[in-house]
């Protein structure tokens, strides 16, 4: 084996300390010692306190709201810890921001999800580890090696127990035509059959659902999409399977619970019986609804991260 460090150390900002914490005991390891604060005017302090000094450090940190803030801790503790002389250092970013931003899609448009990336490279970090980007070709906006997880394996093996032997009374659909890939994969894993919802977005975070394209009739239907963010395109999805297409429920599972703006109203007075996420962003107390049901990521990832260390391949990983 091929150690790039004497040992592993797990570091972890703000954003998401359970996970974090989760992921170290996976390993039997304590989380290290650090602080993150802000000074009084806003700029961001990181303080390590234990020597980093040819450890394989990881950074665990999702840049979820307030996106700029979170985004700036890691790319201070990563240059903490690039000059504190860290053998290796691993961003762990179980969600990425700025992700939506991947292409122009008009003229004049910024591609940010490129920017961030270069601003992670910059910073000094030596290789990334995420989970479910909302688009699989910003791997390459990396010039540094990215290890990209899959949540659908999670959300599918809890579906599976709750479907059992009843996979004929199940569809899985996409809400949207941008989904299809990832229904149709999750689909597979569940032997299902699938349904794609045909809509037409009129302005950003407003959608307009047209057309259902398969049969949902008399079925329980399992939407599924990589993030929930206004939940407007879940919520339109939902009902239109239930009051077009004759869906008798609906379950809806995604891997990122952004949860912005009206989504909590939004999942609350819809037709969703049950909502699956992933623990990639710590869902506030405020937040928390009883339809939501949350699944731990920290196992899926401390066996990524013992792999990275080991120089294993990490696209051989079973959930």
């Amino acid at each position: 084996m091929n150690f790039h460090g004497k040992d592993i150390k797990i570091f972890t900002c703000n954003s998401n300390r359970a996970v974090a914490q989760q992921i170290a005991a996976c390993l039997g390891i304590p989380v290290g010692k650090s602080e993150v604060t802000s000074f009084s005017d806003g700029e961001i302090a990181v303080s390590l306190h234990e020597s980093v000094r040819g450890s394989e450090c990881f950074i665990v940190q999702s840049t979820c709201a307030p996106v700029n803030d979170n985004i700036m801790e890691l790319l201070i503790m990563i240059d903490a810890m690039k000059r504190a002389s860290a053998a290796r250092i691993t961003a762990v970013i179980p969600y990425f921001g700025y992700a939506r931003q991947d292409r122009k899609a008009k003229a004049r448009d910024p591609i940010s999800a490129k920017l961030v990336a270069d601003l992670i490279t910059t910073a000094g970090a030596d290789r990334v580890l995420t989970m479910d980007l909302h688009a699989a070709q910003i791997q390459g906006f990396f010039n540094i090696p990215v290890d990209h997880l899959v949540g659908a394996p999670i959300l599918a093996n809890y579906f599976k127990k709750k479907i059992g032997d009843n996979q004929d009374d199940y569809v899985v659909v996409s809400p949207d035509l941008g989904s299809v890939t990832r229904a149709r994969n999750f689909a597979t894993r569940l032997g299902c059959p699938i349904a794609i919802i045909d809509k037409r977005r009129q302005r950003a975070n407003v959608s307009e659902v047209m057309n259902i394209i398969g049969e949902v009739k008399d079925k329980k239907v399992i939407l599924v999409d990589d993030m929930i963010d206004t939940a407007g395109t879940l919520c339109n999805a939902a009902q239109a399977v239930v009051e077009r297409g004759g869906a008798t429920e609906v379950y809806a599972g995604a891997t990122h619970a952004v949860l912005s703006g009206p989504a909590i109203e939004r999942i609350k007075n819809s037709v969703i019986k049950e909502v699956i996420l992933l623990d990639t962003i710590s869902v506030p107390e405020d937040k928390h609804l009883d339809k939501f049901t949350t699944l731990p990521v920290a196992q899926y990832f401390a066996e990524a991260i013992e792999r990275i260390y080991e120089d294993k391949p990490v696209s051989s990983i079973s959930v």
